[in-house]
């Protein structure tokens, strides 16, 4: 299932937002060989606004914790825009505000498959 649903990530461009940089490359290079067009990897909540201000994003993938801030304020921005994302984290899901209850949770490391269903597979609606 990983691998059929890793390539709905083809063509879509997806914001990664996330501060360890290994992490954020092998996400970006296993997009990459997706199909995808990544957006960053960025690793501060103020990059990740301007690129979605600036940029056009299908998908996001968000880190919980970035650099001492929570990345709490690009997904209203994202949810504001109607753009799908999902939270990738390995903190505790209760750090994440109830508001943001209904939108997928994947653990690091990120499992890209998994992720490809939250965003675009079959009830994806669910989420955002």
């Amino acid at each position: 299932m990983e691998n059929s649903a890793i390539e709905l990530f083809a063509g879509k461009r997806v914001l990664i937002v996330e501060d360890e940089y290994f992490l954020a490359d092998e996400t970006r290079w296993k997009l990459e060989k997706a199909g995808a067009v990544v957006v960053g990897p960025v690793a501060r909540v103020s990059a990740a606004l301007e690129r979605v201000e600036n940029e056009k994003i299908d998908a996001a993938i968000l880190d919980v914790h970035l650099e001492g801030e929570f990345v709490f304020p690009v997904a209203e921005e994202l949810e504001r825009r109607n753009i799908p994302f999902v939270f990738a984290t390995a903190f505790d899901p209760s750090v994440i505000p109830v508001r943001f209850t209904g939108f997928a949770l994947c653990e690091k490391p990120t499992e890209l498959g998994k992720i490809a269903e939250a965003l675009f597979g079959q009830g994806s609606a669910d989420f955002h």
